[in-house]
């Protein structure tokens, strides 16, 4: 798993930073949404004012520690990039990918 990203989290709980991989570089934003079902997202990732994302606030079974859980998509990609937004050090949360 690789770090693509970097965000700080404001406090409205809406997180702002970059997302880097070998064909995209963007600012981001990640920003709480209003749920309206059991499965609906948590909070929606944004770049240029296109949605390409969502998220679900997840807690980790053997540390205890709260992350979200990422779905990015876009027609460039061949499929979509699963990742996880964890708390670094000094406030920083890193986005760490898998597929």
């Amino acid at each position: 798993m690789a770090q693509i990203g970097t965000f700080t989290r404001d406090e409205n709980g809406a997180y702002a930073g970059t997302i880097k991989t070998l064909t995209l570089n963007v600012k981001a934003t990640i920003k709480p949404c209003n749920r309206d079902s059991d499965k609906a997202p948590d909070y929606r990732v944004t770049a240029n004012g296109v949605e390409f994302g969502a998220g679900w606030s997840r807690t980790a079974r053997e540390t205890g520690a709260e992350y979200l859980s990422l779905k990015l998509d876009d027609p460039s990609f061949n499929a979509p990039v699963y990742a996880s937004l964890i708390q670094g050090d000094n406030g920083e949360n890193k986005l760490i990918w898998s597929r």
